[in-house]
């Protein structure tokens, strides 16, 4: 009785292993390339504003603002206080190179008495959902 115990075992055994082997084995169909039929790579975008807003809108903000001074000149850090003081609920600021834009992200609106502030000094351009 003992001895038919240790065979049906060894069996079973040996055909959980055999299965689990042939489970396990690549498909003979010799074609294993993956459907890229939908695929369509993203472009890199051209320029640098481009790039630096494609960085803010990929934070998926309800509203994307740029902002530039009206004299064109480049901020100060004086102009950085000034804007995280009157749009403090912006979480995202990205600024240029040639430091005379921003672009910022944020899920709430600026407040109009602080936006009515900030437009005497800046251009304040809407980006959000463009």
């Amino acid at each position: 009785m003992k001895k038919s115990f240790q065979t049906s075992s060894a069996i079973i055994l040996a055909l959980a292993i055999s299965i689990s082997f042939a489970a396990c084995r690549r498909s003979a169909s010799g074609d294993d390339t993956p459907d890229n039929s939908t695929y369509r790579p993203e472009s890199t975008p051209a320029t640098e504003f481009e790039q630096k807003l494609k960085v803010v809108r990929d934070g998926h903000f309800a509203y994307v603002w740029v902002f530039s001074r009206l004299d064109g000149k480049a901020f100060t850090p004086e102009d950085t206080q000034l804007l995280h003081t009157n749009a403090p609920k912006v979480v995202d600021w990205v600024g240029m190179d040639d430091k005379k834009k921003f672009i910022a992200g944020s899920n709430f609106d600026l407040d109009p008495p602080q936006k009515a502030l900030l437009l005497k000094r800046y251009k304040i351009e809407d980006y959000s959902g463009k």
